[in-house]
């Protein structure tokens, strides 16, 4: 990755002189690059994940991979597939994974969950540990149920990191129940690696709603495109029950979407000025939660169309307020909040009392950071009730929350003098926000260091 310039520590927000046109190149889907990264490194054969996203959770992934015995080969090619996925590509070489070692997680969800299931068939100690918030974030679920499969784990009782998973070269596996409505990921992680199980897996969650759905969704899909049998509720089968059968899974060649909660604040840019912003590659069918943006920014006052250029979002500068269940898409809330700061009306955002436990307490940040800028956030037992008020500028503090971090740039569009503390952050799955926000603002392309596009509209 090439070496970008320090940020200050408080990095001035730009102000919009004017409508936004731009096409930017949104770097690829953490969220699908991860998943990809287990899926392969359990598979029995090698295989390429194309086009993955460079950044802080993907970077933490793949070392640990590495630590764990997988071969990891970054390579720059073209598609073999002939389907234009050429780029940077990382070609993935299973083998028996081992210890003694340390994971250090970061503080990315994927990695403290996603990991554990895979070091139970790793021979030898895998100690995780991470940064402090990692403590505090839930895991004690998928300990809980790793331990009913079989699994060997020392966490001193904590039911969090830090911690070490005895690994015996494999996991018994079998039925399990899991409440999983704190984080969709305790369902992912168990079925990512569960076939690999001597007896595969059956997952019972039993606990409220689960947030996140999509994620699921995501997790299933990429299973069985690896080759996985796995039943679902979607399927017919039993409400909230996912059964995954043990098998090999095969090397495939995996091409990652664009992250489209990354294209989050450049669309909010177009609803905000009144200008249009295009994202190259939108694909028309995803299970990723992005996608959801283009039905609340539309009913927030922009309208969109799917080209063969990508998706076209256009503002009229008028900006609704919106009352919305967001418990699928909860990442998508910082930045639903940052616009609804400045629309016209109220706007109640329901169903995400679960992003009390990510990066930071994403609630309570959001009411605090954006009241600081004279704005009138409440939090609900489930969310957010958001009155507009004319803002001014001053410090948006990030949390290290990536998601923060952008939500603020976003309200700097429209409010003078707004400082990001730490935009730094953002790096964890959107590598060189700042230079790609700049360049939106002076119509250039951005992204990953693709090559600009110029000016859309």
């Amino acid at each position: 990755m090439t070496e970008t310039p320090a940020l200050p520590a408080l990095w001035p927000a730009p102000l919009a002189d004017g409508t936004v046109r731009a096409t930017v190149t949104v770097p690829g889907s953490k969220s699908v690059t991860n998943r990809a990264l287990v899926l392969a490194a359990l598979a029995a054969e090698p295989g390429w994940v194309r086009r993955p996203l460079r950044s802080r959770d993907s970077q933490l992934m793949s070392d640990a991979l590495r630590a764990l015995g997988v071969g990891i080969e970054e390579t720059v090619s073209s598609s073999s597939a002939g389907d234009g996925a050429g780029g940077e590509a990382w070609r993935i070489i299973p083998a028996a994974l081992h210890g003694p070692t340390t994971v250090d997680v970061g503080n990315a969800g994927t990695v403290m969950r996603f990991l554990p299931p895979v070091a139970t068939l790793a021979d030898g100690d895998i100690r995780f540990d991470g940064d402090p918030r990692s403590y505090e974030r839930p895991l004690g679920p998928v300990i809980t149920a790793l331990r009913t499969l079989g699994a060997r784990i020392d966490d001193d009782g904590r039911g969090a990191l830090p911690m070490t998973v005895q690994g015996g070269g494999a996991l018994e596996g079998g039925t399990v129940e899991i409440d999983a409505s704190n984080s969709s990921q305790f369902v992912s992680a168990l079925l990512l690696s569960a076939p690999r199980f001597n007896q595969g897996v059956e997952v019972r969650h039993v606990g409220g709603k689960l947030p996140s759905m999509p994620h699921i969704r995501m997790t299933v899909e990429m299973l069985r495109a690896a080759g996985a049998q796995v039943d679902t509720p979607e399927a017919g089968g039993e409400k909230d029950v996912w059964r995954v059968a043990p098998s090999a899974l095969l090397g495939r060649d995996m091409v990652v979407e664009p992250d489209l909660s990354n294209a989050q604040p450049f669309l909010a840019a177009a609803l905000i000025t009144g200008g249009t912003v295009t994202i190259p590659d939108w694909p028309r069918r995803t299970t990723q939660p992005g996608d959801a943006l283009r039905r609340i920014f539309t009913e927030m006052g922009g309208s969109c169309e799917l080209t063969d250029a990508g998706l076209v979002f256009t503002g009229t500068g008028k900006i609704h307020g919106i009352d919305v269940d967001l418990s699928e898409v909860g990442e998508l809330t910082p930045g639903i909040a940052a616009v609804a700061a400045l629309a016209d009306s109220d706007s109640v955002l329901r169903g995400v009392a679960h992003l009390r436990l990510h990066e930071t307490d994403r609630l309570a940040a959001l009411t605090k950071e954006i009241n600081a800028l004279g704005g009138d956030v409440t939090e609900t037992a489930d969310g957010l009730r958001i009155r507009p008020r004319r803002m001014h500028g001053g410090t948006f503090h990030t949390y290290d929350d990536h998601r923060m971090a952008t939500a603020g740039a976003v309200i700097g569009l429209a409010v003078e003098g707004v400082r990001i503390e730490n935009v730094a952050t953002t790096a964890k799955t959107l590598p060189d926000f700042p230079k790609m926000w700049t360049d939106m603002l002076a119509g250039d392309a951005g992204g990953s260091g693709a090559p600009g596009a110029g000016a859309g509209a």
